[in-house]
């Protein structure tokens, strides 16, 4: 049997947060809530149907102890807690979406904790870093607050922001350092760079979720750094143009769709002249991404393409 990896939950992920945009569209009214419960809808069905596919392989291949540890696809294992409580938070009725959000977040607390300890134990070649080493601490840690604030959970919400903010300080440093000056990351990876511009969006969507929709200094902070990295993409643009599509590219969808959320929190702020034009912008973009993301699955899907061969990048 083929073996699945761990980061075609990214599929899950980027659904769930396209369909994040368009609640948070809903909120403002210009979309129908329906859209966005139909995206969170779907994302939990993929995310059913690619646990399923990885279980049964992981098992076939008793690989699954060994994909946690991974130092490369280890990371995205993080995906499996994070994508249903995305889904959980705005759709499940109260209090299920509470118990569900708890759960996962305790997971992710659980988790996180565990794979910065299998860091220090493991000591990882720097080299083997990437931007998908966000995921189990820095981004759980902010979705997970984000989604404790939807279902009512102020406090613990905080302390998970502290989670996620405390990690991505740290891991961002050593991220970045690796990106710039160690050797290019192989083409398998390259997409995960684009993750580099979720950490500012997300803590700044978990940071409107527990302090409402404000744009005071902390928030402008967030989102000064969240340019700085936007813009940064327009420069590595020719190099994701000359990949090879694969599931990879789904780490796209949610770092992106993060940035589209927080965009329209702050248009929501600031009240632009053609606010409502800027807003439909914002949607159009974000969906057209994921879903040209989507047919390219589709696509790879029917041709066999999809899932990588393995990607070895040599310890030095």
């Amino acid at each position: 049997m083929r073996k699945v990896p761990l980061n075609l939950f990214g599929m899950a992920f980027g659904l769930a947060g396209l369909g994040g945009s368009w609640l948070t569209a809903a909120t403002q009214g210009y979309a129908p809530a329906a859209i966005g419960l139909g995206l969170l809808g779907l994302a939990a069905v993929v995310w059913a149907v690619v646990l399923v596919v990885y279980a049964r392989s992981a098992i076939a291949r008793r690989t699954l102890a060994q994909d946690m540890v991974d130092p490369i696809l280890g990371p995205f294992a993080a995906l499996i807690l994070i994508a249903p409580m995305l889904v959980a938070a705005p759709v499940l009725p109260h209090p299920a979406n509470t118990i569900a959000v708890d759960a996962f977040a305790t997971l992710i607390l659980l988790h996180g904790s565990w794979f910065t300890g299998q860091l220090i134990y493991s000591r990882v070649d720097f080299d083997q870093l990437h931007p998908g080493y966000f995921l189990p601490s820095a981004a759980g840690g902010l979705v997970a607050a984000a989604c404790a604030a939807q279902v009512g959970q102020h406090e613990f919400g905080v302390v998970m922001l502290g989670f996620g903010l405390v990690s991505w300080l740290i891991l961002g440093s050593l991220i970045l350092g690796r990106l710039v000056f160690r050797p290019q990351l192989p083409d398998p990876l390259v997409p995960t760079i684009a993750i580099e511009v979720a950490p500012a969006a997300v803590a700044s969507n978990a940071y409107f979720a527990l302090f409402g929709e404000r744009v005071d200094v902390p928030a402008a902070l967030l989102g000064g750094y969240g340019l700085l990295m936007v813009l940064a993409q327009l420069r590595i643009l020719p190099r994701y143009l000359k990949l090879r599509f694969g599931a990879g590219f789904w780490a796209f969808a949610f770092a992106w769709a993060s940035v589209a959320t927080a965009v329209l929190h702050w248009l929501n702020w600031e009240h632009p002249a053609g606010q409502a034009v800027w807003a439909y912008l914002v949607l159009a973009a974000i969906t057209a991404l994921v879903a040209g993301i989507a047919v390219r699955t589709v696509v790879a899907v029917v041709r066999d393409t999809l899932l990588p061969l393995p990607v070895v990048v040599p310890a030095t």
